[in-house]
């Protein structure tokens, strides 16, 4: 059996009529491959609910090409709203439990819902054409000073790949061979071509940001020495080189080369030193592979975002950060919660400290579940406070995410950037505030590397279609954040808030990151086992590194743990190849450093305080709302704290410190031994909990922990609100 390897075609209706009570009728969508999909797919999604059809709801044949062909018929009135995006799928396995992300295919289709008076845009002889895009004139005088009002924007590119067996970095077989194959031009050229097409179309300000893990990087270095991918990958990185030399008109890079983590960890989940570290690393592979300077403007891994993360930032020398724009929305006061269908619960009141706002604005011709502010798109001072009331800051950088994520579809076209950025803009005249010295300015990042935003259309054919609109409408300019951030520098006197969380894809951003803790509510959770196993790993060699920082075993347990570290290892849960790689690499560190650690305890030379996890709190809004079955419902009040704490020397006291209106009180841990594992760990930290003062409203509470050694650790200064 040939087992595909790309999508050929996709058929379905551009438009389809709705009756008057607004149902769309029956229709068809057909799509072929070059082999056969053992698992084929097609997910609708309208009006933020999606709609499966797989198994028995797709017909397969074989065709005398030896190509596939799949039909799905859909039933009339299956979906409800403007538009249908449509998401065609397929995994290259048929045990999907058992798939990694690079084993799904998938393309993407968008079918307009059209009620009886309205044209449709395509498919039938009477159909008027679509109008083309209105080009329309930067407005003067709706800010001071009779400035013109403009939008900018900038477009990231995200690229990864994971180690896919964390002990053993030489790994590679078929499969491999076959995931970095198809992404040939994505990893070479690509990205020089289209900022060819922006010097070639004279935009004195555009370039693209992209980031690359380190284990990338590697695993293409090694691919050239190698040749695998039947050398495809000879000079993967001559293009980037010779396109990383351009510069804007200010003299900035038109390809800039945003810092990252090296292994692509979850950053709020792991300790301030190893942030450092793979930024560090991250910031070396990028001179070494590319010939420049890795930018200071960071892409956290998974857009991942929280303030405690401030103060490792700042000493790893970042100087400004990319999150995810709801978090910025959701921290207002009065945010017009969209319920059920925003995919979060509603936002902790601990978490809505910022002045609230008048120009919401919900967008239309695009997949947005929530309202956005115009107002705050736009960079500015994030702070943080340490428990020692101590202000850290940096610049945050909002990715939008509804305009974002459309992007991803395929650029320019997918993504109707006349009518979409209109909407923005003419919010922004009709609201009056735009402010010159600070307008408007977001990513629309987007995996590099992946069908949609990753095509190859996305790079040539739209990426010229975009220009040459930028060309004629001044209401809009493609910039790099650099450039932005010289010209209109944010106000550090003006310092905000950020609520935690993550990108849409990821359990639409929770803020508890609750992607990476899948089955928490359940007796056991593979992530939270490789989150005890990292842990208590990273304690072991912390521990060595702080008492015997030149051991000739360390540079190798290092490795293994920042690897170890990967968020990918969390994505995909409940498949034994991702649940075991953190429990691998612990195991493999462990057996290198315990005859080491083993000595510094029987000298009791441990100077090393306890490894605390960052504490999760359930429910996640005590006295608030909590989900249901398709619904919100009311959550109890009690709230409980839960962490991880670690400490070779053994732990004598775990402690949860909460500051309340009434003053501060320490409220002892209760521990509850071990956390249970099931991949054969060698070593796994203590489960703790502590319960809430119910109706204590917003609170700040933070951990402390103390080793046998007399040695004490404090974690970061958190928030909640308890009804």
């Amino acid at each position: 059996m040939r087992i595909f390897t790309t999508l050929l075609t996709i058929d379905c209706p551009r438009d389809l009529r709705v009756d008057p009570n607004g149902q769309h009728p029956a229709f068809t969508i057909s799509f072929t491959a070059d082999g056969e999909i053992p698992f084929p797919q097609v997910i609708l999604r309208a009006a933020g609910q999606e709609t499966l059809l797989n198994g028995a709801s797709v017909e397969a044949r074989q065709a005398d090409s030896g190509d596939w062909a799949y039909v799905v018929e859909v039933p009339p009135g299956a979906v409800a709203g403007e538009r249908i995006d449509v998401q065609v799928e397929g995994c290259r396995r048929a045990d999907i439990d058992h798939a990694g992300g690079g084993e799904w295919i998938k393309d993407f289709r968008e079918i307009r819902l059209v009620g009886q008076g309205q044209g449709a845009s395509d498919g039938g002889a009477d159909a008027p054409a679509r109008a083309p895009a209105t080009i329309q004139p930067a407005v003067s005088g709706g800010a001071p000073g009779g400035a013109a009002v403009k939008l900018y924007f900038g477009i990231h590119k995200h690229m990864h790949q994971p180690y896919y067996n964390t002990a053993d970095r030489d790994a590679w077989d078929g499969e491999k061979d076959q995931i970095f194959g198809s992404r040939g031009g994505n990893y070479t050229d690509f990205i020089p071509a289209a900022v060819q097409r922006y010097m070639d179309g004279g935009l004195p300000h555009a370039g693209l940001s992209t980031s690359w893990s380190g284990s990338l990087i590697e695993q293409l270095d090694r691919c050239a020495d190698e040749g695998r991918c039947g050398g495809r990958f000879a000079d993967w990185n001559h293009a980037l080189r010779r396109m990383a030399g351009a510069s804007t008109a200010l003299g900035n890079p038109r390809i800039s080369f945003a810092g990252l983590g090296y292994f692509h960890p979850l950053m709020p989940l792991i300790p301030h030193r190893d942030i450092v570290r793979q930024i560090a690393w991250h910031r070396g592979a990028i001179e070494r592979a590319f010939g420049v300077a890795a930018s200071r403007v960071l892409f956290p891994p998974e857009t991942a975002f929280h303030v405690r993360m401030i103060p490792a930032l700042v000493e790893a020398g970042v100087e400004a950060v990319i999150y995810d724009s709801i978090h910025r929305f959701r921290a207002c006061r009065d945010y017009p919660y969209a319920g059920i269908e925003e995919g979060m619960l509603p936002p902790n009141p601990a978490e809505q400290v910022n002045p609230p706002v008048d120009d919401w604005l919900q967008l239309h011709n695009i997949w947005a579940a929530s309202k956005v502010s115009p107002s705050l798109l736009r960079p500015e001072y994030v702070g943080y406070e340490d428990p020692d009331g101590r202000l850290h800051k940096l610049i945050a950088i909002p990715a939008e995410r509804y305009i974002g994520n459309e992007d991803a579809r395929g650029g320019f076209g997918a993504l109707q950037y006349p009518d979409v950025l209109g909407q923005l803009y003419q919010r922004i005249v009709d609201s009056g505030s735009f402010d010159p010295a600070h307008p408007p300015f977001f990513l629309l990042h987007s995996d590099g590397d992946n069908h949609g935003g990753g095509a190859d259309s996305y790079y040539h054919h739209n990426t010229g279609r975009l220009v040459e609109w930028l060309k004629e409408d001044q209401r809009f300019e493609l910039t790099t954040a650099e450039d932005y951030l010289e010209r209109f520098p944010p106000d550090p006197a003006r310092v905000i808030h950020i609520e935690p969380g993550a990108w849409a894809g990821a359990d639409n951003g929770d803020p508890q990151f609750m992607k990476w803790f899948s089955r928490y509510e359940q007796p056991y959770s593979p992530d939270l086992n490789s989150w005890a196993v990292l842990t208590a790993f990273q304690n072991l060699v912390h521990t060595l590194e702080d008492c015997e920082p030149g051991d000739s075993r360390l540079p190798e347990a290092i490795r293994l743990l920042l690897t170890a570290e990967t968020s990918c290892y969390w994505y995909w849960t409940g498949q034994t190849l991702w649940d075991e790689q953190v429990t691998n690499a612990a195991n493999a560190g462990a057996d290198l450093v315990k005859p080491a650690i083993n000595a510094l305890r029987s000298a009791r030379r441990d100077q090393t305080g306890p490894t605390i996890f960052p504490p999760w709190v359930t429910p996640e809004n005590p006295g608030g709302k909590r989900w249901g079955q398709g619904c919100l419902l009311d959550a109890p009040r009690q709230g409980t704290v839960h962490a991880f704490v670690a400490d070779c020397s053994g732990l004598t006291r775990v402690d949860l410190i909460l500051r309340t209106a009434s003053g501060e009180q320490r409220l002892p841990m209760r521990n509850h031994g071990p956390y249970p594992t099931q991949t054969g760990a060698k070593l796994t930290a203590d489960y703790f909990t502590a319960e809430l003062p119910v109706g204590a409203g917003d609170v700040r509470y933070y951990l402390e922990a103390e080793d046998q050694c007399g040695n004490v650790s404090r974690g970061a200064l958190e928030r909640i609100f308890l009804a």
